[in-house]
């Protein structure tokens, strides 16, 4: 199945509605190809240009993990994402940060 909007991929609407507030509406050929698989808890290896919404592709899994299985009590981090730059960790956090929000 060839995925063509964000609702398609069974995300929680506090996701969709963020997506929504920042124009996106249809993921991207690396976000439909590595959403779905990571969704599914599966291990994902992606390769794409800059630009593309790699970040996306892993960050909206990993938010929505954490959304399905809510902590009960607080403890240590349960996602951890490793960059291998500082001013890369920034642009990650960003989008991260403006997702989360919602």
């Amino acid at each position: 199945m060839t995925v063509t909007t964000f609702s398609e991929l069974e995300l929680d609407e506090s996701l969709l509605d963020a997506l929504q507030d920042k124009g996106f509406t249809r993921p991207t050929a690396i976000q439909a190809a590595a959403i779905p698989p990571a969704l599914d808890g599966r291990d994902v290896l992606g390769s794409a240009p800059t630009g593309t919404g790699k970040t996306a592709a892993y960050l909206l899994p990993a938010l929505q993990h954490l959304l399905d299985f809510p902590r009960k009590k607080s403890g240590p981090p349960r996602i951890l994402i490793l960059t291998p730059t500082r001013e890369l960790a920034i642009q990650v956090a960003e989008p991260a940060r403006d997702v989360a929000q919602r």
